[in-house]
C-alpha cells in the first residue's frame, strides 16, 4: 500500500481526516483509559448514576450489578468499532465509507456531527457555571444585573471557558490527550475527598447506610431483573454516540494491545469504582442529611466548606470540559472537515464548531432550554443505532477486517464509490433500523422499548444490511 501524506492527497485537511502516521499513534492503554474517565466523570453522568441508584425502584446491588453489565457492553461494543481505527489510522468519517460509500459517509457522519455539535455548546454552557461558582466563592462577587438570563460573571465566565476549548484544540490532540490524563484522575481524586468528609459527618457509619438506604424491601425477583435491563439500556443509550465514533480516538492507540486494554480498564473497571463512588456519596448524603441528593454541587453546597467548594468547583469544570473534548467536540471537527475532504482542515472545523457552541451555549437559558429542542437531538441520535449495526457487520463479515485505506480516500472512483458515491443498500439497511429507532422515541405505544431501542436498532440495521449485501471483494 502506498505511503499516504499530509503533503499529498490531504493537504489542508490537517489531523481531521487524514490517517495518522506511526509516530502520531502515542496512547497507551492509560490515554485511552482517559477517554472513558473523562465520559462517565462529568457532572451530568454522576447524576444519572445516581439516579439509577433511586429511581428503578431496585436495590443497590443490582443497580451496581447493571452499571457493570453495561460498562462490558460497551466495552466489547467499542472493540469493534474502534478496530479499524486502530489498525488503518482513520477517523469515523472515513471508516463509514467502506459502508456507506464515499458521498454517503457524509450521512452519518454529518448526523453524529449535529449531534456532537449541539451538546458541545450545552457543555460549555454548563463547565462555564462551575468557573463562575469558583470566582462567586473566591470574591464574593453576586454578578449584577441579567442579559439573556446570565449575569456579568456568568458570561465572562462562559467566554473564558469557550476561549479556553479553542486553545486546547488549536494546539491539537496531544494537547487533548495531555488534559484527558490530568483532568481523570484529579476528579477521582476529589470525590474520594468527598467520601472521606461524608464519612467522618456520618460517624463512620457510611458503609452501614450504603448497605441498607438502597435496600427495597418490596422489591421481588421480577421487578429487580425489569430494573436490571432497564438501567442496562439507559447507560448504552448513554454511551451510544461515542460507540459509534471510537475510530476517533482508536486511531491514537498504540497497538490493538493498548487499546482493549484502555477500554477493559476505562469501561468495567472505571464503572466499578464510579459506581463506588456516586454509591457512597449518595448514601453518605442520605445518611447526613436526610435526603437522597443526586447533584453532587449540592452536597458540596450542604458541607459549608469553602475549601471543598473551591476544589469541587475546579473538579466539575476539569470533568466538563474534559467530557465535550471526548464526546462532542472530535466527532463534530471530523464530521464537519468530512463535509468538504481537503478543503476543511481540523482548526476550521474547529472554529466553526466553537462558533455554533458561541450560539447555541450563550443562548442555553434563555432560549434554547425552554424550547424543547432534546426531541429533535434524540431522534437525531436514536437513527445512530443502526449505523453502528451496518458498520460493524460491513467491516467484520463482509470485508473479513480488511479495507484498502488508498480507496477510501479516493473520492472519484473505486470499490467504495459504489453508484455515485452511495451504497443503496446500506441506505436501506439504515432506513429499517432508523424507522424502529426513531418509533421508540415519538410512538407512545413503544415507550417501554426506548431504553432497548439502540440494540434493536442496531441488530435491524446490520441484519438488513447482511442479507442484501451480495458478495464482496475483501477491501
Amino acid at each position: 500500500m502506498a505511503a499516504i501524506t499530509e503533503a499529498e492527497d490531504f493537504a489542508g485537511n490537517e489531523d481531521a481526516l487524514r490517517p495518522t502516521e506511526p509516530h502520531e499513534k502515542t496512547w497507551g492503554w492509560f490515554a485511552v483509559f482517559n477517554v472513558w474517565a473523562n465520559d462517565v466523570q462529568s457532572l451530568f453522568g454522576y447524576t444519572l448514576v445516581a439516579s439509577l441508584f433511586i429511581g428503578y425502584g431496585v436495590s443497590g446491588w443490582t443497580a451496581f450489578a447493571a452499571l457493570i453489565a453495561a460498562g462490558l457492553f460497551v466495552m466489547l461494543m467499542v472493540n469493534l468499532s474502534g478496530a479499524a481505527g486502530e489498525k488503518y489510522g482513520i477517523p469515523y468519517p472515513v471508516f463509514a465509507r467502506a459502508s456507506m460509500g464515499t458521498a454517503g459517509a457524509k450521512l452519518p457522519a454529518i448526523m453524529r456531527a449535529t449531534v456532537a455539535v449541539f451538546w458541545y455548546g450545552v457543555q460549555v454552557y454548563f463547565a462555564s457555571t462551575a468557573l463562575a461558582l469558583l470566582i462567586r466563592l473566591v470574591t464574593g462577587a453576586e454578578g449584577g444585573s441579567l442579559f439573556l438570563g446570565l449575569s456579568g460573571i456568568d458570561w465572562m465566565s462562559f467566554l473564558i471557558v469557550w476561549a479556553f476549548h479553542i486553545v486546547i484544540f488549536w494546539r491539537g490532540m496531544g494537547w487533548v490527550a495531555t488534559f484527558l490524563n490530568i483532568a481523570g484522575p484529579f476528579v477521582y481524586a476529589v470525590m474520594i475527598g468527598l467520601v472521606a468528609v461524608l464519612w467522618v459527618k456520618s460517624d463512620g457509619q457510611l458503609l452501614h447506610h450504603a448497605a441498607t438506604i438502597f435496600a427495597n424491601p418490596e422489591g421481588t425477583w421480577g421487578t429487580e431483573v425489569a430494573g436490571f435491563i432497564a438501567i442496562v439500556g439507559t447507560m448504552i443509550a448513554y454511551f451510544a454516540a461515542v460507540m459509534i465514533n471510537f475510530s476517533d480516538f482508536s486511531r491514537y492507540a498504540r497497538s490493538k494491545e493498548a487499546m482493549v486494554k484502555g477500554n477493559l480498564a476505562g469501561l468495567p473497571l472505571n464503572m466499578i469504582l464510579f459506581s463506588a463512588l456516586a454509591l457512597l456519596t449518595t448514601a453518605g448524603a442520605a445518611a447526613v442529611y436526610g435526603e437522597q441528593i443526586i447533584n453532587p454541587t449540592e452536597i458540596v453546597e450542604r458541607t459549608d466548606s469553602v475549601l471543598l467548594g473551591v476544589i469541587a468547583a475546579i473538579t466539575f469544570f476539569a470533568a466538563t470540559v474534559g467530557i465535550n473534548l471526548v464526546a462532542n467536540f472530535i466527532p463534530a471537527v471530523n464530521g464537519i472537515a468530512n463535509l468538504a475532504p481537503g478543503r476543511i482542515s481540523f482548526r476550521q472545523a474547529g472554529i466553526v464548531t466553537s462558533g455554533f457552541a458561541l450560539v447555541i451555549g450563550g443562548l442555553w437559558t434563555a432560549v434554547i432550554s425552554n424550547v424543547g429542542i432534546s426531541g429533535f437531538v434524540n431522534t437525531l441520535g436514536a437513527t445512530l443505532a443502526p449505523l453502528f449495526g451496518i458498520l460493524v457487520v460491513d467491516y467484520y463479515l463482509i470485508r473479513k477486517q480488511t479495507l484498502n485505506r488508498d480507496a477510501l480516500y479516493d473520492m472519484e472512483r473505486g470499490p467504495y464509490h459504489y453508484r455515485n458515491g452511495w451504497n443503496h443498500t446500506a441506505l436501506l439497511a439504515f432506513g429499517v433500523g432508523a424507522a424502529f429507532s426513531v418509533a421508540a422515541v415519538w410512538v407512545p405505544a413503544l415507550a417501554q422499548l426506548e431504553g432497548y431501542a439502540w440494540v434493536i436498532g442496531a441488530v435491524l440495521g446490520g441484519a438488513v444490511y447482511y442479507l442484501r449485501s451480495p458478495a464482496q471483494p475483501q477491501g
